[in-house]
């Protein structure tokens, strides 16, 4: 994708010698790898609860900057900071989560000569607020949900909006994640409940309790193209990731291509994607998240303004490096503009300190033992090892199980056998559920929406 060679002498390349990595576990060891691979120094940031990991054992240096509370460490942009001026770092990465679309972070990485590697804090602002975001599509010929132009005001506005776009609606909290903050409502009975509790979340969560409506999209499929900017406006796009498997509006598995997409849908998302990414001049490796119906229209959902969990679902399908990418682009390199397909078929699951017996409950604690599984077409990114407790602050995923092959049959058995190789001992993971999935006849079939884990029978999972 960058592509040094179609340089111009307009081109300014700074290279980039030590990058500091704001962030833990998995995707601080990933960058890390990417890193030293280019020659490039790494700093890693950790709290005292990950004084063990793996990515404090293996960057070049290590710095200290709390306790495990976020708010002290993770998400305390003063200490990161500080740790980026006494190791002489020139950039920092900031991965997902925590800081990473954070424009006040990106604006300070600025002011102090410090790259951040990922778009600038106008993009961010820009599609960090889902009204904004929308507003921009619209005007840049994006396909958009219908919905209300701006926030909320009150229970009566809603309802009169909620009559005019037809039920169902769903509510939305402006500065929303994670599934917090949202309301589906049937009819007008259930708008003013919908709303009170939907703000109140929103508040709770988010310290916002604003509110935007939309249409709600019924038989939806969780689409998400991957796209990549340079600094001189130019976009392409790598495919699509199918992402409905999904508890909570949290992704459980992703796959690439998906089996949802015919040649026709993939060109005319793909071309959304790239008109979205160049109509706010991205910088960067992102992603444009959809939802399809079920006549397979498509609408623009939201934008990611960083690299994503599910990343190497298309790394393994189009075979780039995109964190190889992020930096090559945030030195200055100059994209080809051409876009990406995908050549193989490839599938993660994504793999948590969680019992899925007990609804997904937390399952913090040591493990005893570890053995990921090998073989041909089977990755494993992954912070964790035999003796490595896992922390109950933080997200709890412990490692990604991604596997390729020609086609998607091949995949669901090889995944089958990676996920019985996988062992995992003195926590509870989510490997029985996923063991489970693989063998259900709706998903094997690619017959399913994001509604898909609603009717999952979870009783009957066992080892």
């Amino acid at each position: 994708m960058a592509n040094k060679k179609s340089s111009t002498p307009t081109t300014i390349i700074k290279p980039i010698k030590k990058i500091l990595i704001a962030n833990r576990g998995e995707i601080a060891l990933r960058i890390i790898r990417t890193a030293k691979e280019m020659g490039i120094k790494t700093v890693a940031v950790y709290s005292t609860a990950d004084k063990e990991s793996l990515p404090v054992r293996f960057a070049d240096e290590a710095v200290c900057i709390g306790p495990p509370s976020s708010k002290e460490s993770y998400l305390n942009i003063p200490k990161i900071m500080a740790a980026a001026e006494i190791t002489n770092a020139d950039a920092i990465h900031p991965g997902y989560g925590f800081l990473s679309e954070n424009e006040m972070f990106s604006a300070i990485c600025a002011k102090y000569g410090i790259k951040f590697i990922g778009p600038t804090p106008d993009q961010i602002r820009q599609m960090g607020d889902k009204i904004t975001a929308k507003d921009t599509m619209k005007k840049a010929g994006v396909p958009v949900i219908p919905g209300s132009d701006g926030l909320l005001k009150d229970v009566a506005e809603a309802k009169k909006l909620a009559k005019k776009i037809g039920y169902p609606v769903i509510m939305k909290a402006t500065a929303g994640g994670g599934g917090k903050g949202m309301r589906i409502v049937w009819n007008e009975g259930e708008v003013e409940n919908a709303f009170n509790t939907a703000s109140m979340e929103a508040k709770a969560a988010f310290s916002n309790d604003g509110l935007y409506m939309e249409k709600y999209i019924e038989e939806p499929r969780h689409i998400e193209i991957q796209v990549a900017g340079d600094q001189y406006g130019r976009a392409c796009h790598l495919s699509e990731r199918d992402c409905s498997i999904q508890r909570r509006h949290q992704k459980l598995v992703e796959e690439s291509p998906s089996p949802f997409m015919d040649d026709k849908l993939r060109k005319l998302m793909g071309d959304a994607a790239v008109l979205a990414a160049e109509s706010i001049g991205y910088e960067g490796v992102g992603t444009i998240e959809f939802l399809t119906d079920k006549h397979r229209n498509f609408y623009f959902m939201e934008m990611n303004t960083r690299i994503q969990v599910e990343h190497p679902v298309t790394e393994e399908v189009v075979d780039f490096d995109l964190i190889k990418e992020q930096i090559k682009i945030a030195m200055g390199e100059k994209i080809s503009g051409q876009n990406y397909y995908p050549e193989l078929h490839a599938m993660e699951c994504r793999i948590n300190a969680e019992d899925p017996a007990r609804n997904f409950a937390p399952s913090p604690g040591r493990i005893t033992s570890f053995h990921s599984p090998k073989g041909h077409g089977v990755r494993v990114d992954t912070h964790v090892y035999a003796g490595y407790t896992i922390p109950q602050y933080y997200d709890s995923m412990i490692a990604k199980l991604i596997c390729k092959a020609r086609t998607r049959e091949e995949v669901i058995l090889k995944m089958q056998r990676a996920l019985d190789e996988f062992i995992v001992e003195g926590i509870k993971t989510t490997i029985p559920f996923h063991k489970k999935l693989m063998r259900d006849e709706r998903f094997r079939a690619g017959n399913f929406d994001t509604s898909f884990m609603n009717s999952f029978d979870l009783s009957t999972l066992n080892d």
